[in-house]
C-alpha cells in the first residue's frame, strides 16, 4: 500500500486539532455564559430583595413601632408618651409633626373623646381613644403607665392647645418620667403665647398664672401676691367672671394697661385694649374663651378708703359736667379713675345714689 505523503497527514491532523480546540472553546463559552446569566439573576434577585426590604423599612413603620416590640435582648421596650398640642380654634394651625404622631400612635388619651374624634375625623385619622381628664386622672394615669410599659405609644391631647398648660396631664408625665419612660413634647398652638404676641404689652418677662380663684376674697388675695411682679400678667378667665375680675384687678393692682383676647384664631377673634379703669367690654364678651393680660404697674395700687372723697359720685360727676363741659360718660370715667374703681362700679353707685335721693 502506498503511504500518503507526510504533508497530507500533517494537514489532516491540524484540521482535527483545530476542530477539537473550537469545540472546547465553544463549551467553555457556553459554560461561562450560563454562569454569567446565573450570576446576573442572583444579583437581580438580591437587588429586588434589598429594594423590598427598603420599602418595608421606609413605609411600613407599624412593624418596628408595634406594641410589645423587643430590644436586642428580647425584653419588651417601653412605649413613648407624646404631649401633642392641637388647634385652639383654627384647624389649619395643627403641625405636620402632630398629624404624623397622631397617625402613628397606638392610643390617644384625650380630655373629651367626642371632641377629639371630630379633630381626628377631619384629618382622616382612625385611632383608638381613651378619656383622660382632671376627674379621672388619678385612676387613669396608672392604667396608661401600664400600657406604656407594655410597649404602647400614647399621644396625650387636650380639647384645645397644649396639654398641661393650666390643664390636665401632670400626673401621667410625672409618673412616666419616674418610671424611665420617654416623654416627647410636640409643640404647637397655645392661647397664652398667641395672646401675648399680639397684646402690645411687654413680653421680655411675663407670668402666666392660669385661672384666678372664683371667689372674690380669694381672688383679691391672689392678686395681692402678684402685685409686686414688675412684668406682664397673663390670666385665663371664664366669661361670666371677667367683669368681676377686672374690678378686683383695678382695686388691687392699681392703674395698668390691659388687654382682653377672646375667641383666638376663630372667626370672631377680638382684642380689646385699654387701661383697667377705662376698658369696656363689647357685646358678646360674655361668651367664648378669654385671656386677660395686665401690664406692669403705671401708678401704685389705689385701694383708698371711700371716705376720702368729699362728694358722692353723683355730685362729682355733676360738678365735672358743669365745670368742664364733659358728657356724663366721660365725667363718670374720670371720677372712677380718681377713686380707684372701675367705671361699671362707679356707674352702679351713681345709680344707687340717684335712687336714694329720689
Amino acid at each position: 500500500r502506498r503511504k500518503e505523503p507526510q504533508s497530507t497527514r500533517r494537514t489532516a491532523r491540524h484540521a482535527k486539532d483545530r476542530k477539537a480546540r473550537e469545540g472546547l472553546q465553544g463549551t467553555q463559552r457556553t459554560a461561562k455564559h450560563a454562569k454569567d446569566c446565573k450570576a446576573r439573576k442572583g444579583l437581580t434577585g438580591r437587588y429586588k430583595s434589598s429594594l423590598h426590604c427598603t420599602i418595608l423599612i421606609s413605609f411600613d413603620k407599624t412593624e418596628t413601632d408595634a406594641p410589645g416590640r423587643k430590644d436586642g435582648f428580647g425584653a419588651t421596650m417601653a412605649g413613648t408618651l407624646y404631649i401633642v398640642a392641637t388647634p385652639i380654634g383654627n384647624l389649619e394651625d395643627i403641625t405636620l409633626r402632630a398629624l404624623r404622631v397622631l397617625k402613628e400612635a397606638d392610643l390617644i388619651a384625650c380630655e373629651d373623646t367626642r371632641h377629639t374624634r371630630k379633630l381626628l375625623s377631619h384629618f382622616q385619622i382612625s385611632k383608638p381613644t381613651i378619656s383622660y381628664h382632671e376627674h379621672n386622672e388619678h385612676e387613669r394615669a396608672g392604667e396608661l403607665i401600664e400600657k406604656l410599659e407594655g410597649g404602647i405609644n400614647i399621644a396625650l391631647v387636650s380639647d384645645a392647645g397644649t396639654p398641661l398648660i393650666s390643664d390636665h396631664g401632670f400626673r401621667i408625665v410625672n409618673d412616666a418620667i419616674a418610671r424611665g419612660i420617654s416623654v416627647v413634647p410636640i409643640p404647637g398652638p397655645s392661647a397664652v403665647i398667641a395672646a401675648l404676641a399680639a397684646s402690645a404689652l411687654p413680653t421680655t418677662e411675663f407670668a402666666f398664672v392660669g385661672f384666678l380663684p372664683a371667689r372674690r376674697a380669694a381672688r383679691r388675695a391672689r392678686l395681692k401676691q402678684l402685685a409686686n411682679l414688675e412684668m406682664t400678667l397673663v390670666v385665663y378667665e371664664a366669661p361670666h367672671r371677667i367683669i368681676d375680675t377686672l374690678e378686683d384687678a383695678r382695686a388691687v393692682l392699681g392703674e395698668r394697661e390691659c388687654v382682653i383676647a377672646r375667641e383666638l384664631t376663630k372667626v370672631h377673634e377680638e382684642f380689646v385694649r385699654a387701661r383697667l379703669s377705662e376698658i369696656e367690654l363689647p357685646p358678646g364678651t360674655a361668651r367664648g374663651e378669654i385671656v386677660l393680660l395686665i401690664g406692669p404697674a403705671i401708678d401704685p395700687p389705689a385701694e383708698q378708703p371711700e371716705h376720702t372723697a368729699t362728694h358722692s359720685i353723683l355730685e362729682a360727676v355733676q360738678q365735672m359736667i358743669a365745670a368742664e363741659g364733659l358728657d356724663q360718660k366721660d365725667a363718670l370715667k374720670r371720677v372712677a379713675r380718681a377713686r380707684g374703681i372701675s367705671k361699671s362700679e362707679a356707674y352702679r353707685r351713681m345709680i344707687q345714689e340717684r335712687g336714694s335721693n329720689d
